[in-house]
């Protein structure tokens, strides 16, 4: 008999970087061929902006979420239990239920956190007390190995397995960029902690200084900024013929402008930030990444190498940097191609299913919820 895996994992929509791992995670011919899956959705939220939001309807969802998940432990007898947890403010108290409801229910557990904010927390003395119960008895898997300082206090490194993210290869064969005008491109939700505003800042910085480029932004509007905000402060720094807001894309739309962009820019402050998948997708194009060292970025984007690091919301430090290669069209080709190489190598969905396979067999194969 194939092991029974339940996994209470969070599926899109909304669509972030969780939920884009747990469909892969459901969408998986070597997951699924390994173990006996069955899958539940652990989002109880209707849009991104509904995350934080308490009402009726999501008290009503959730415990509607936990009397599905006593069901299908009474009926299935899962071996384990796969949990994607939040880290912190009510999303993590919920997750800390549904961790200690499972418990309740006598299953071994799994997090898997593609979010971080543990360490931030921990001198609350609420939170401390919270954290000490959710991370007793359990195995946690985090994506890069310097993300293990946020749950430190609470959990023994052997009981840490990293697994970095993936995502699909594409049938990519590199072809030379030739915009006569650099074209830059920012891909993520329009939020200000994913470094929107300082963006805007360092390009400002750069037109005043005399650069030419063009700048693509690419994504969903938010409650905090909207297409009528981002205009507005587009036009507050002279920035209309320079930069340009697409909305969101998905498929061949959004491929298109990996393919026409020079330089992909991500200067998040996200303070949840523990991957950046979209660096990955840029990397996948053979672009070269500037970046921040929010959570395990510096572990995909490799200073000097496939990328830039910049200090987080400084504009100045994120102007330089695009200035560099800006003036070095020659060394944005080098550290593309290494991006490419290092995403074929370590962060394709090929990589990351064999790893959470594996993963979920050594935990598996351990005795008991304390080990």
């Amino acid at each position: 008999m194939k092991p029974r895996i339940l996994f209470v994992l969070h599926l899109p929509p909304p669509v972030h970087g969780a939920a884009v791992v747990g469909r892969y995670i459901q969408d998986s011919k070597i997951i699924n061929s390994t173990f006996d899956c069955r899958y539940i959705n652990l989002s109880i939220a209707a849009s991104l902006e509904d995350i934080q939001r308490v009402g009726f309807r999501k008290l009503m969802n959730f415990i509607s979420l936990l009397l599905t998940i006593r069901k299908e432990v009474k009926s299935f007898k899962p071996d384990l239990v796969y949990v994607t947890p939040n880290t912190k403010d009510g999303p993590f108290y919920k997750d800390c239920t549904v961790v200690e409801w499972l418990k309740l229910l006598g299953c071994k557990v799994v997090a898997h956190f593609h979010n971080k904010g543990v360490s931030m927390r921990q001198e609350r003395w609420l939170d401390d007390k919270l954290y000490s119960v959710f991370f007793n008895h359990i195995k946690v898997i985090i994506l890069a190995d310097t993300l293990y300082l946020d749950i430190k206090k609470y959990v023994k490194r052997d009981s840490v397995f990293v697994c970095p993210n993936g995502i699909p290869n594409v049938d990519y064969e590199y072809r030379e960029r030739k915009n006569d005008v650099p074209r830059l491109l920012f891909l993520s939700n329009l939020i200000e902690s994913k470094g929107v505003i300082v963006l805007l800042d360092a390009l400002k910085q750069l037109l005043d200084e005399g650069y030419k480029f063009e700048c693509d932004f690419v994504g969903d509007e938010t409650a905090e900024i909207d297409r009528c905000r981002f205009e507005a402060e587009v036009a507050a720094r002279h920035l209309k013929d320079y930069v340009t807001y697409h909305g969101k894309k998905y498929g061949e739309e959004k491929t298109e402008y990996f393919f026409n962009a020079d330089i992909f820019l991500f200067p998040t402050f996200y303070d949840k930030e523990t991957f950046g998948l979209v660096n990955l997708e840029a990397m996948s194009y053979a672009l070269p990444v500037i970046s921040t060292d929010e959570g395990g970025i510096p572990d995909v984007v490799r200073h000097g190498v496939n990328g830039l690091i910049c200090a987080k919301k400084d504009t100045t430090a994120l102007a330089d940097c695009i200035k560099k290669l800006l003036d070095n069209p020659d060394l944005r080709v080098r550290m593309g191609k290494a991006g490419r190489e290092i995403f074929s190598r370590y962060f394709t969905l090929d990589c990351f299913e064999e790893n959470m396979k594996s993963i979920l067999e050594s935990i598996l194969l351990s005795n008991g919820r304390d080990e």
